[in-house]
């Protein structure tokens, strides 16, 4: 699986889990929801300060989100 697309599934994952709309987190990390889609969908890669944003949105430690990214990676 190619990392753009596993980071993608796991902020999928995460936004789903807080309930958030894509609206909601792009809100919350300051940008656009047609940005946030190509990220979950895999189709654009997010930058280190973008993954900050997204990670700092969903309440969840950077360390944390690139575990749980390893992880996806390591099941496909």
């Amino acid at each position: 699986m190619e990392l753009s697309v596993a980071f993608g599934s796991v902020i999928r994952k995460l936004r789903l889990e807080k309930k958030l709309t894509q609206e909601q987190l792009a809100f919350e990390s300051e940008l656009r929801r047609t940005f946030i889609s190509s990220i979950e969908l895999g189709q654009k890669e997010a930058s280190l300060n973008t993954a900050f944003k997204l990670s700092k949105a969903l309440g969840i430690a950077m360390c944390e989100l690139i575990r749980l990214v390893e992880i996806d990676l390591s099941k496909k």
